[in-house]
C-alpha cells in the first residue's frame, strides 16, 4: 500500500527492467516498473493480495483463485479442508451413536439410526437451494459480476431462515406420522419421535450454516467452515457427555446437543460473512429477497433439492424394508451406515470441489480448464473411494464394535452391509463428481432426471420386484441394489455431460463472436 495515496499495488518480483506504460492484469491496471519488479494498480478496493502464478492472485479472505494456476495443487488445497470438515461432522455425529450405544443400548442406537434417511428426505429439498446459491456465486465470481454476487448473498441468508422455519414446523408436527409410515418398530418409535422433534427445532441455524458455507466455498474459502465446525463439534461432544451420562436424557440429550452446536456454527458462519471485504460481504442491513437472485437460485437449486429428496425416498423405502427385519438388523445397519459415511464424505468433498471449480471456470469461459478439472477429480475420487472402502471393510468388525457393545449378531448384520457397499463405493463417488460437473455447468434438470431414473426408480423397482421374490427377500439382496444403480446412473451422466458441455461451449463462442462484430 502506497503511504502517500493509500492505493494498493500488486508487486511482481522481477529483477528484469521491462518499461511499459499500461497493461490489464485481472483486476489490476496501470503497471509501472521499478528496480526490483513490476507494480500493478488495483482498479477497485481490494484486500491485500499475493502472487499465485500467471494472471492469478489470492485474497487474504482465504479466497482461492480457481480460474488460474496449477489445477492439481489447487484442487488438493481446496478439497482437504472440505474432507476434514466432513469427517469432523461425522465424528461428531458418530459421537451421538457411540455415547448413546455405550450408555443406553442398541434400542437407542436403532432409534437414532431410524431417523437418518427420513431427516435427509425432508431437509434435502432446501439443501438443494443452498447448492443453487453456491453455483450462482461461483459463476458470477468467474464472470466478475460482483453486483450479482452481492444480491445472491443478501438473498440467500433470509431464504435460509425462512426454509429453516418451515422445516421446523413440518418436522415437529409430523415426526411420529412419518416414522409410522416407515414401519418403525413399536419399541423404537417413541425414542425416534422424541429425537426427531428436538432435532428439527434446530433447522433454522442448520439452514443458515449450509447456505453460508456454500457461499464461502464458492468464493474459494474452505478453511473457514472447517474452523467453525470444529468449534461447534467439540461443544457438541461435550454436551453429549453432559446430557446423556450426567443428566441421563438418552436420545433427547443427543438431539439437544446437536441443536445447540448447530446454532453456534450458524453464528460463526454469519460473522465470517460480515467480516469479508470482497463482494461476498454480508451487510445485515441489506438482507432481503431479490427476485432475480431468487429465480436464479431456484432454477439451479430446486432441481438439485428435488433430486436429493427423491434420492432419499429410495433410501427411506430401503430403510422401511430394513426395519421389517427387526431392531438387531436396524442397529447393525445404522452402525455400518455411519462408518460408510466417512468414506462418502471424503468422496463428496470432490463433488463440491468439482461443482465450484467448474462453476467459476464456466463463468470465465475457460472450457479447456473445465475438462481438466473433471478429469482430475474423477481420478482423485476413484483413488479415495477404493482406498477408504477397502480399509473400512478390512476393519469392519472392530469398527462396528465401537458402536454396538451388546450384540454380536447386530455386528454381523453391519458387516453384511459393509461387504456390499464399501468395495464398489468409488462408483458412487464417480457419480457424485459427474453430478457436480453438470450442476457447475448450470444444468440441474439433467442430473435430476438421470438420478430419478437411475437411482430412485431402479431401487424402488428393485424393492417391489426382485426383493418380493421369496428366495431374494434377504438383507443382502436389498443392499445389492446400491452398486447396480451407481453403474447405471454414472453411464447416463457421462453421456449427458458430453452433450451439455458441447452445447454451452458452442453458445459461449457464438456469443463472443457476435460481440466482436458489434461496432
Amino acid at each position: 500500500t502506497c503511504a502517500h495515496s493509500q492505493k494498493k499495488y500488486l508487486f511482481i518480483n522481477s529483477m528484469k527492467f521491462q518499461p511499459m506504460s499500461y497493461r490489464y492484469f485481472d483486476d489490476f491496471s496501470y503497471c509501472f516498473s521499478g528496480r526490483t519488479g513490476l507494480y500493478y494498480y488495483a482498479k477497485r478496493n481490494l484486500p491485500e493480495v499475493s502472487r499465485q502464478g500467471k494472471g492469478a492472485y489470492i485474497l487474504k479472505n482465504n479466497t482461492l483463485d480457481m480460474c488460474h494456476g496449477p489445477l492439481l495443487k489447487k484442487t488438493v488445497l481446496y478439497t482437504v479442508p472440505i474432507i476434514l470438515t466432513g469427517i469432523l461432522q461425522l465424528l461428531f455425529n458418530a459421537a451421538d451413536l457411540v455415547v448413546v450405544g455405550q450408555s443406553c443400548g442398541n434400542v437407542s442406537v436403532a432409534a437414532v439410526g431410524a431417523t437418518g434417511a427420513l431427516i435427509n428426505l425432508i431437509v434435502n429439498l432446501f439443501i438443494g437451494l443452498s447448492v443453487g446459491a453456491g453455483v450462482s456465486v461461483a459463476q458470477d465470481l468467474g464472470a466478475r459480476n460482483e453486483k450479482d454476487v452481492s444480491r445472491i448473498v443478501h438473498t440467500a441468508i433470509p431464504l435460509s431462515m425462512v426454509s429453516g422455519a418451515f422445516l421446523t414446523v413440518v418436522g415437529v408436527a409430523c415426526a411420529r406420522w412419518f416414522l409410522e409410515l416407515m414401519h418403525t418398530p413399536e419399541n423404537v418409535l417413541p425414542l425416534s419421535t422424541l429425537y426427531m422433534r428436538i432435532y428439527f427445532c434446530g433447522m433454522i441455524p442448520c439452514m443458515v450454516y449450509n447456505f453460508g458455507s456454500a457461499i464461502l466455498r464458492a468464493a474459494g474459502d474452505t478453511k473457514g467452515p472447517l474452523i467453525y465446525l470444529t468449534v461447534s463439534g467439540v461443544i457438541n461432544v461435550l454436551l453429549n457427555l453432559l446430557f446423556v451420562n450426567v443428566f441421563h436424557m438418552d436420545v433427547a440429550g443427543v438431539a439437544l446437543a446437536t441443536t445447540i452446536s448447530q446454532t453456534i456454527s450458524a453464528i460463526l458462519i454469519v460473522f465470517s460473512l460480515t467480516r469479508r471485504e470482497d463482494c461476498c460481504h454480508l451487510d445485515m442491513g441489506r438482507l432481503g429477497f431479490d427476485r432475480r437472485a431468487m429465480a436464479r437460485m431456484t432454477r439451479i437449486g430446486l432441481p438439485a433439492g428435488i433430486q436429493g429428496s427423491l434420492f432419499s425416498i429410495s433410501n427411506v423405502l430401503i430403510q422401511s424394508s430394513i426395519n421389517s427385519f427387526g431392531n438387531l438388523v436396524m442397529s447393525g445397519n445404522a452402525a455400518g451406515s455411519n462408518i460408510e459415511g466417512f468414506i462418502y464424505t471424503s468422496m463428496n468433498a470432490l463433488y463440491q470441489t468439482t461443482l465450484n471449480f467448474v462453476g467459476q471456470n464456466v463463468g470465465a469461459h475457460k472450457f479447456d480448464r473445465v475438462r481438466r478439472i473433471l478429469g482430475i477429480n474423477l481420478i482423485l475420487v476413484a483413488i479415495v473411494g477404493i482406498a477408504a472402502g477397502s480399509t473400512a471393510w478390512v476393519f469392519a468388525r472392530p469398527l462396528l464394535s465401537i458402536y454396538i457393545t451388546d450384540s454380536a449378531e447386530a455386528i454381523e448384520y453391519g458387516v453384511t452391509r459393509m461387504t456390499y457397499i464399501c468395495f464398489p463405493y468409488f462408483l458412487c463417488g464417480l457419480m457424485d463428481v459427474m453430478t457436480g460437473a453438470l450442476r457447475g455447468l448450470g444444468s440441474s434438470v439433467a442430473p435430476l432426471i438421470i438420478t430419478v431414473l437411475g437411482v430412485c426408480a431402479f431401487r424402488v423397482g428393485w424393492i417391489y420386484t426382485v426383493f418380493r421374490i421369496p428366495e431374494y427377500h434377504t438383507i443382502s439382496s436389498l443392499y445389492l441394489s446400491y452398486p447396480i444403480s451407481w453403474v447405471l446412473t454414472l453411464a447416463a451422466q457421462l453421456t449427458a455431460f458430453f452433450f451439455i458441455f458441447q452445447k454451452i461451449k458452442r453458445n459461449a463462442l457464438e456469443t463472443a463472436a457476435r460481440n466482436e462484430t458489434l461496432p
